[in-house]
C-alpha cells in the first residue's frame, strides 16, 4: 500500500514539473517582471507631464497631428538612453533574439479594451511580418512591459538590456496605429524622415518650425541607419505628418511628389513590412519551427480578454 502512494505520489511529481516547465516555456502564468531600467520614470516634470497629456487627450481621429509627435522627447517619443550613444537600424546587437519579443501589460494601468487595442497591434505583426511576441517569463533577460503611468506616447528605439518601457498615455495613445508605430520602435526603427536621403523626397520648411525643436529634423547617415534598399516611404507609420512641430500652423514638410499624404496612423504599411522583415531575416531563420506559430501564452491572453469582453 505504502508503494503505490509513493508511485502515485512520484507520478504527480512528475506531472507538475511537466507543467511548470510548459509555464515556464509559453508563458501561460503571468510572471511579472522587475521594475525594467529603461523608462521606468516619467520624463517630464508635473507641469509639462499636465500640458501633454492635455494636448494629445485633445486629439480625435480627425486631427492631423499624431500623438507621437506631442510626447515632448527626442524626436517627440524616442526615449534616449542617457548610457548609451544613439544606434540604428544597422546595429544588431539591439535586434530582438531569433525575432522574439518577450512582454508584459501592466493591467491595472490599462482597461480590458485597452489591453485588447494593444494586443491587436501586437497580432498586426504576428499576422504580417516574422517578428513574435510572447508574454514574459522569469528566464528573460529583455523585455519591453506596456505602461500607462506617464504623459504621452514613447519608446526606446531597439532591444535594451533589462527591459524597457513602451508608455501608452490612456486613453490618447491607446490607439491601434499609435501601438504599431511605438512598438516598431522598440524593434529599432526610427522615424522614416530622418532618413539619410530623405531630400530627395520631403522638403523641410524650417521658417515654420517651432523654435527649439529644429533637432527634431535631423538626418542620419548610412552607418547608422539602414533602408535595407527599400524606396523611401510617404505612407510609412513611421512618417511625421506635414504639420509635425510647427509654430504658425503651417506644414513642416511637403512632398516633393504629387499627390501624396505624409504619414499615417493605422498600421504597418508594406514598405514598413518589408523593411522589418529584411531587418530580422537572420533572426528569424535561427528560430526552431515551433516558434513560427503564434505564441500560445500570446493566444491565451488575447482569448481571455475577447471572453471577458463579449460578456454580457
Amino acid at each position: 500500500m505504502e508503494c503505490r502512494t509513493m508511485e502515485g505520489f512520484l507520478r504527480w511529481m512528475i506531472v507538475l514539473a511537466v507543467a511548470t516547465s510548459w509555464v515556464d516555456c509559453y508563458g501561460s502564468e503571468r510572471h511579472q517582471p522587475p521594475v525594467a531600467k529603461h523608462g521606468n520614470v516619467q520624463p517630464h516634470d508635473t507641469r509639462e507631464a499636465a500640458r501633454i497629456a492635455a494636448r494629445i487627450d485633445e486629439l480625435d481621429d480627425e486631427d492631423e497631428a499624431n500623438p507621437w509627435e506631442l510626447s515632448g522627447l527626442f524626436e517627440g517619443d524616442i526615449l534616449l538612453d542617457p548610457y548609451h550613444s544613439r544606434n540604428g537600424l544597422r546595429n544588431e546587437t539591439m535586434r530582438w533574439t531569433d525575432g522574439i519579443v518577450p512582454y508584459y501589460i501592466k493591467d491595472d494601468e490599462f482597461s480590458d479594451e485597452e489591453q485588447l487595442v494593444i494586443l491587436n497591434a501586437i497580432r498586426e505583426y504576428h499576422q504580417k511580418t516574422c517578428i513574435k511576441f510572447r508574454p514574459y517569463n522569469k528566464k528573460d533577460t529583455n523585455w519591453v512591459v506596456f505602461r500607462s503611468n506617464a504623459s504621452g506616447c514613447w519608446s526606446s528605439v531597439g532591444m535594451q538590456p533589462d527591459g524597457q518601457t513602451v508608455n501608452l498615455q490612456s486613453s490618447g495613445c491607446v490607439r491601434h496605429g499609435v501601438v504599431v508605430h511605438e512598438v516598431l520602435h522598440a524593434l529599432g526603427f526610427f522615424h522614416q524622415q530622418s532618413a539619410s536621403n530623405r531630400d530627395d523626397y520631403v522638403r523641410i520648411l524650417w521658417d515654420n518650425i517651432e523654435p527649439g525643436h529644429e533637432h527634431n529634423f535631423n538626418k542620419y547617415n548610412e552607418s547608422e541607419v539602414s533602408s535595407f534598399g527599400i524606396e523611401y516611404d510617404y505612407g510609412s507609420v513611421m512618417h511625421y505628418s506635414a504639420k509635425a512641430f510647427s509654430r504658425n500652423s503651417e506644414p513642416t514638410m511637403e512632398a516633393l511628389q504629387p499627390n501624396v499624404t505624409l504619414g499615417q496612423r493605422k498600421g504597418l504599411s508594406e514598405k514598413d513590412i518589408s523593411k522589418l522583415e529584411l531587418m530580422y531575416q537572420s533572426q528569424c531563420e535561427q528560430r526552431k519551427e515551433s516558434e513560427t506559430a503564434e505564441p500560445p501564452g500570446f493566444i491565451d491572453q488575447f482569448n481571455s480578454l475577447l471572453g471577458i469582453l463579449k460578456k454580457p
